[in-house]
C-alpha cells in the first residue's frame, strides 16, 4: 500500500508575518528558510525536517471564543528537549501557558494569532 509516510509540513494563517517570526524565531528558537514567491506574504520555519508554513492571509476562522486550554482546540504538536526551559521563557515573555492535563510534561500556548501550540517534552513516557 501507498500511504502517507510523514508530515511533510503544516500550514497557519497569521495576521503580521513580522510579530509571527518574532515569536517563531526569537522565542521557539525555528529557523526561517526560503520560501518561493507564491503572491502573498508568508514565512516558511524549519523545524527537524518539517516546516511550518506562516500564511499571511485574511483569516476566515474566529480568534475569539477558542477554548482556554489548547488541547481542546486544534492544535501543533511539537517534540521539545527541556519543557521547563520554554515555560520559563514564556513566562519572561509573558506569554500564557497551561500544563498537559494528563500530567505528562508538555504544555500549550498560542501564537500571537491564536493558533493553538503543544510542546511535549522528548523525556515523556
Amino acid at each position: 500500500m501507498n500511504r502517507p509516510k510523514a508530515i511533510h509540513h503544516v500550514s497557519m494563517i497569521v495576521a503580521d508575518r513580522q510579530r509571527s517570526r518574532d515569536f517563531y524565531e526569537g522565542i521557539l528558537g525555528l529557523e526561517v528558510s526560503e520560501r518561493p514567491d507564491l503572491g502573498f506574504p508568508g514565512l516558511w520555519l524549519q523545524i527537524g525536517g518539517q516546516q511550518i508554513h506562516l500564511l499571511e492571509l485574511p483569516n476566515p476562522d474566529p480568534v475569539v471564543g477558542r477554548p482556554e486550554h489548547g488541547g481542546r482546540d486544534r492544535h501543533l504538536a511539537m517534540s521539545i528537549g527541556d519543557v521547563e526551559a520554554l515555560a520559563a521563557r514564556l513566562e519572561r515573555e509573558g506569554i500564557a501557558f497551561s500544563r498537559s492535563k494528563s500530567g505528562r510534561p508538555a504544555l500549550f500556548c498560542r501564537d500571537p494569532d491564536g493558533n493553538a501550540l503543544e510542546f511535549i517534552g522528548e523525556d515523556r513516557t
